[in-house]
């Protein structure tokens, strides 16, 4: 069950989504390397919690290794694990451009494969939305928030990489646009009324 809150955009500089309310997700919890390795070991695993623990340290501290050597990491059904670059500006030409005058540093991104990509979330997410009680049974959209599939909303937004103005990306920071796997859908189709509202799109 994913809960959101529907938040208004107060960007003037967003016209076509200024006034509009967006759904955001509500993060209960998060789990570090301790609490994820003490949950996987509950799931009829012969592995101890600190088995488990050491495996999940050693393959984040690979993961960083081979991605500092230009090598990307892909975990099926989680993430391609790859660095990208924070250009600072533009060289006028080949010979003025230096790494330290041009790149402002490296960023860490991660894409998502297999069953996180958006198309197959949707299949499976529930969404509640908790200042209403509205119950929307679709994997994104929402009573009149306009959000897709994957939690991204189209002026809002939230995205499954790095943070993101006025859209939604799949590793890179975006400006007004969608990233791929997105299957957006937009509310308010069920014609329902009253405070507990069930909708399936």
């Amino acid at each position: 069950m994913i809960q959101v809150v529907l938040k208004q955009n107060k960007n003037k500089k967003m016209p076509n989504a200024y006034g509009l309310y967006y759904a955001y997700p509500v993060v209960n919890e998060t789990y570090d390397l301790d609490k994820l390795a003490e949950h996987m070991s509950s799931h009829n695993t012969p592995f101890s919690k600190g088995a488990i623990k050491g495996m999940l340290t050693d393959a984040v501290n690979c993961i960083r290794e081979l991605n500092l050597q230009g090598i990307a990491v892909k975990i099926n059904d989680l993430a391609i694990f790859s660095l990208g670059i924070k250009n600072k500006m533009g060289a006028k030409s080949i010979g003025e451009w230096s790494a330290a005058k041009n790149i402002a540093g490296v960023k860490s991104r991660a894409r998502a494969t297999g069953n996180l990509i958006s198309a197959s979330l949707n299949l499976d997410a529930t969404i509640k939305r908790v200042d209403k009680g509205v119950i929307v049974v679709d994997g994104g959209g929402t009573d009149g928030g306009g959000s897709n599939g994957g939690g991204n909303t189209p002026s809002g937004g939230s995205s499954t990489g790095d943070n993101t103005s006025g859209g939604s990306s799949t590793g890179d920071n975006t400006s007004g646009g969608t990233g791929k796997d997105d299957s957006g859908t937009s509310g308010g189709d069920s014609g329902s009324n009253g405070d507990n509202e069930h909708i399936v799109l």
